[in-house]
């Protein structure tokens, strides 16, 4: 249906028709979502979405338009009130930062400009390319390496890894297939290994069964002589050990690999050595936490995020490769369309879209650059370390309570510990933990995850959180504690029922 204010025959156009009309609403939207991350200590962290609210997304493909004022009540009464609630300071599930004033206006900004950074010469090439090199200063990682700006760590590790399969493969990958292989292709990783390694070897065409996963110690890492000897079986079976993923940080426990270790181990097999870093790469910037993830420079290939402890705004990770000419060799493809001239917009000598998957890429690099600037990597580093303290002011608070157990060391920032009370059984105790953890929830008080540790639930904090305050954690221990004795007493109850029943 066309615009009723459009005259016949004129040309249309997304721009608007009243600009300083539209600059007001953008104003209030900028101090709206200012005030939104204010006032987010003043919230629940998260809040279920109501049915009809739910429901009212089945509408229909509009045909005609609609003010945009309208659009925008729209999105203030169904969408802004319902989020995962990562932005809030009791806010710990799975991995997830929480994001900036800074960032936000710089994802305005970069939207505004609406770059494609595949290539070409323009600002936002060097800006990424400014990025990168800090990101190699940040981790330690040898300068003359290369590096990209991806979606997050899962596509990291698939860049990082693609690197791995074409050049260690022993034959050209590019060109045959992964089903030229003389040899089946092995990867190795810890059993704790995040599951996007397991599905970008899969991606890859290895298929699930080539990630050897191997037993971790005690203490949640991979067992060094179990990973030799299983290198070692491999290869009298005829296959080729082809990449050792290393762990920076564990997403269960964030348990962090022997990873100079298994640097000399990868340098004496001749296998490529790609290290997982998702958050735990980013200790490196904090004195007191650097050695946990010492060695981690050695690696190949290297993948962190930048949205989880660099508290960035989704989304952005980052891939780095040693060898550069390795790096361009498994993606570079240049059709005459995509010409890299020397002169004129696409006379740049540093073409993104050569050294990942995207050739569409947006602007990613920009919230990074403002955000380093304006606060210095040594601020980053301190908020690195206080998350790493309040996760051991969390240890404490739960050791000092008989009510609570510590499932595993805390050698980084995650936290995980069960709700034990005094009298119920293994699968009691499981179940019981698991509706706190709902009831934790839906209260908005607090939001951990949970995993499995020893084959036992555990609710999981993983602090990768600027706003989170000691007394934040103090709450939520208590209100653990008050739920907990609730649901302990709600089992008995029912339990007492169950029997009575049976009885009659």
């Amino acid at each position: 249906m066309k615009d009723p204010a459009q005259a016949e025959g004129e040309e249309e156009t997304l721009d608007p028709r009243d600009w300083d009309r539209v600059r007001e609403l953008g104003h209030r939207m900028l101090d709206d979502m200012v005030e939104y991350l204010r006032t987010v200590r003043d919230r629940p962290v998260w809040k279920p979405i109501p049915e009809e609210i739910a429901s009212s997304f089945h509408e229909e493909l509009p045909r005609g338009a609609t003010d945009l004022g309208d659009v925008y009540r729209d999105f203030s009464r169904r969408i802004l009130p319902y989020p995962t609630g990562n932005i809030h300071p009791r806010f710990w599930g799975w991995v997830m930062g929480n994001g900036t004033v800074t960032g936000m206006f710089a994802e305005m900004l970069a939207a505004g400009m609406n770059l494609n950074q595949g290539g070409g010469a323009q600002s936002g090439g060097l800006v990424e390319a400014q990025v990168i090199d800090w990101c190699k200063a940040m981790v330690a990682f040898p300068s003359g390496g290369s590096g990209i700006l991806v979606s997050g760590g899962s596509m990291a590790n698939l860049v990082g890894l693609t690197v791995a399969r074409n050049a260690h493969a022993g034959f050209d990958v590019r060109a045959e297939g992964v089903a030229a292989s003389p040899a089946p292709l092995r990867v190795y990783a810890s059993a704790e290994v995040h599951s996007s390694v397991q599905k970008a070897v899969e991606l890859l065409g290895l298929g699930k069964n080539a990630l050897r996963l191997i037993p971790v110690s005690a203490g949640f890492t991979i067992d060094l002589e179990a990973l030799r000897r299983t290198i070692r079986e491999d290869r009298l079976k005829g296959c080729r050990p082809l990449c050792v993923v290393g762990c920076a940080g564990t997403v269960n426990t964030g348990a962090c690999d022997p990873l100079d270790e298994l640097a000399d181990l990868c340098k004496a097999e001749g296998i490529w050595f790609h290290v997982d870093g998702a958050f735990g790469a980013l200790a490196a910037l904090a004195p007191g936490l650097r050695g946990l993830v010492k060695g981690m420079e050695r690696a190949d290939s290297l993948a962190f995020d930048l949205h989880k402890w660099m508290y960035l705004p989704y989304e952005v990770g980052c891939t780095l490769v040693r060898d550069p000419a390795a790096h361009r060799g498994a993606f570079a493809l240049t059709p005459d369309y995509l010409e890299h001239t020397t002169r004129g917009i696409g006379g740049s000598d540093l073409w993104f879209s050569d050294y990942g998957i995207q050739l569409s890429r947006g602007f990613r690099a920009l919230k990074v650059w403002m955000s380093i600037k304006e606060q210095g990597i040594d601020k980053f580093a301190r908020m690195i370390r206080q998350n790493a303290g309040q996760a051991k002011y969390l240890e404490q608070l739960v050791r000092a309570r008989p009510e609570l157990e510590l499932l595993a060391p805390v050698p980084l920032n995650i936290v995980c510990f069960r709700y034990r009370g005094g009298v119920l059984g293994k699968k009691p105790l499981d179940e019981l933990n698991k509706e706190l953890l709902l009831r934790l929830h839906e209260s908005g008080v607090a939001a951990p995850s949970y995993t499995l540790i020893a084959d036992s639930y555990a609710l999981r904090v993983c602090i990768t959180n600027h706003r989170t305050r000691r007394e934040d954690l103090e709450l939520f221990v208590a209100e653990v504690i008050r739920l907990g004795a609730r649901l302990e007493k709600e089992t008995a109850r029912a339990g007492a029922a169950a029997a009575a029943g049976g009885r009659a």
